[in-house]
């Protein structure tokens, strides 16, 4: 990252900070609305562009690979190009591309500017997260970063389906794309007019084209792979299998080169040093497969057995998305506020979200949105407890040069959990409904008196309707629809219990994770010479003509902070070294 806040008088510099923030956030809400709209417009993009469903996957699988990929690549960008501008950059083109997609159905074009999104996409959030992180105190870090989330996540798991639902009931799929483009001209518009964050030198590593090549094989063939997967029965198509070989040699490869590069690779396999990081990063697959499991299993289940429009289905999850906002205030205030550290929530967030996936598992055939609700709720709670806090966790005591690095890496994750979670979900229904449909058809036949008596009761009253003839065979027909489905709705319930269960085998693991990185980092822990029995008391922080001083002993200054000090705390990560002291080693600075 190459950005710090000038000095600037309070109110100016509070005005300027809230326009930046706004148009941070409205550039993230372009990639929410993008991200979207192919879960409720598949059918009718597929309608309006004479496209199969496998040209159509290409259309998905191509956002997402983008996206992974800009992650990626972000960070190195953010050397080259000042983040403000790259944000602006990737805003524009992020509009300009959707707005071509209203004026065109030609398939080929649509992929083109699929990518366009998705790689700009990826490029503006980890910026944008990145400039919010280097931009502001540590102190602030809790509310802005709700404030972020609000765009990134709380944006396209709740609000952006009901409006694009919305939007097909009552217009087209393409104004959905059409939406993107004012707020991408407003996003661009705030961040234009505000104040520039003073740049600061950073050392530029060489852009790495062979490991980026590399990755984006692998991720190309993996997310082809756990998008089309579970149409394809997985290894039983060859081309499946051969994807699979072909995104793992890519990513060995990937792996191997990057621990040759020396200083060269695409990776900073320094933040890896951070043991709060590396726990959060293995949590940010779980998080993933929670948060786009549970919100494509509940449209999915009100549209395919609930038989909801996609307005209802999109409306369905709108108010947890303000349960969602809320609890993102709350848990900020407490951290911000309170001084309650990220992980006490974390707890409750878990909880609160297996509650509301066990509580949805007994849904029916009759359930309606009232039925369904106080789960709904639940869980918009739950996860305004634990991203907020996993976000912190992860990106606090990362160091200004490798943060941007470890947020690219973080949404990788969470986006690989995300489509892992789905696919294991929707390969899950899908065997669940054919063992449902073998054991129920095996019970309900003519022989059983209770079916008989349905097939005549049926048949009687469709021939007072007029269907004398074909009464019988109706009857039977309308039996198999309640079979099929009846095995639709214990699929579906199975489904909402295996994502409460996620957690259930989850949490020992992550704990036992937590505590081995705990003991690696303190068993690995540099020390600083002659410092073995460094006390507390030995450190002190004083104020010097507006500087803050971090101090070993009473005379000698160890760490002086770059800026005016406004806060009444600041980081070790926003100081630097004063001159060489032969007895202590530099690098040990975070040991302290």
């Amino acid at each position: 990252m190459t950005t710090a806040v000038a000095a600037t008088p309070s109110r100016n510099r509070s005005a300027a900070g809230a326009i930046l923030v706004a148009g941070i956030v409205l550039a993230t809400l372009t990639e929410a609305i993008a991200s979207t709209v192919l879960s409720l417009g598949r059918g009718y993009i597929i309608g309006d562009t004479h496209a199969t469903p496998d040209e159509f996957a290409w259309l998905d699988t191509g956002y997402i690979a983008l996206k992974l990929i800009g992650f990626l690549a972000a960070p190195s960008l953010i050397q080259r190009v000042d983040p403000r501008h790259l944000i602006i950059g990737s805003t524009l083109v992020m509009g300009v591309a959707c707005g071509i997609t209203v004026v065109t159905v030609r398939l080929d074009v649509l992929f083109a500017l699929r990518i366009m999104q998705g790689f700009s996409g990826g490029v503006l959030l980890v910026a944008g997260q990145a400039m919010i992180f280097h931009t502001y105190p540590r102190s602030s870090q809790p509310i802005l970063q709700a404030l972020f989330a609000m765009g990134s996540v709380v944006a396209p798991a709740t609000i952006v389906p009901a409006l694009q639902g919305w939007l097909i009931d009552s217009r087209s799929w393409t104004w959905i794309f059409f939406s993107v483009v004012p707020v991408a001209l407003a996003a661009a518009g705030l961040l234009l007019i505000a104040d520039s964050p003073k740049p600061v030198v950073q050392v530029q590593r060489p852009f790495d084209w062979i490991g980026l090549s590399l990755i984006s094989v692998a991720l190309f063939c993996f997310t082809y792979v756990l998008n089309q997967g579970s149409r394809w029965d997985w290894f039983a198509e060859p081309g499946i299998l051969w994807l699979t070989v072909i995104g793992a040699a890519a990513l060995l490869a990937f792996l191997g080169q990057q621990m040759l590069a020396e200083g060269r690779s695409l990776l900073d396999f320094t933040m890896f040093e951070c043991e709060d990081f590396c726990f959060a990063f293995v949590v940010s697959f779980v998080a993933g497969a929670a948060l786009f499991g549970s919100a494509y299993l509940i449209p999915s289940f009100a549209v395919s057995v609930l038989a909801f429009r996609p307005t209802d289905a999109g409306l369905l999850l709108l108010p947890s998305g303000a349960f969602f906002l809320a609890t993102l205030l709350v848990a900020a205030f407490l951290m911000q506020v309170r001084r309650v550290p990220p992980v006490a929530t974390v707890p409750f967030g878990i909880l609160m979200i297996m509650m509301a996936m066990w509580m949805l598992s007994g849904s029916t055939s009759e359930s309606g949105a009232q039925d369904m609700m106080a789960a709904i709720l639940l869980r918009g709670l739950g996860l305004g407890f634990l991203f907020l806090s996993i976000n912190l966790i992860a990106f606090s005591d990362l160091n200004e040069r490798n943060r941007a690095a470890g947020i690219g890496l973080f949404n990788t994750g969470r986006q690989l959990g995300g489509l892992i979670g789905v696919a294991g979900l929707e390969t899950l229904i899908e065997h669940n409904v054919v063992a449902n449909l073998t054991v129920l058809g095996a019970n309900v036949t003519s022989g059983v008196t209770a079916v008989s008596e349905r097939l005549t009761t049926t048949a009687a009253m469709l021939a007072a309707k007029g269907m004398d003839a074909m009464a019988g065979r109706a009857a039977i027909s309308l039996m198999d629809q309640v079979v099929i489905r009846q095995s639709t709705v214990i699929a579906f319930d199975t489904a909402f219990n295996a994502v409460a269960l996620l957690f259930v085998v989850a949490a020992p693991v992550l704990v036992t994770i937590k505590i081995g990185l705990h003991r690696y980092a303190h068993m690995y822990a540099p020390r600083l010479p002659g410092t073995e029995d460094l006390l507390v008391s030995d450190i002190a922080i004083s104020v010097e003509s507006g500087r803050a001083v971090l101090r070993l002993d009473a005379n000698e200054p160890f760490f002086t902070k770059t800026e005016k000090y406004h806060e009444d705390t600041f980081a070790l990560d926003d100081c630097h070294r004063l001159p060489h002291r032969p007895d202590i080693d530099s690098t040990s600075a975070i040991g302290l």
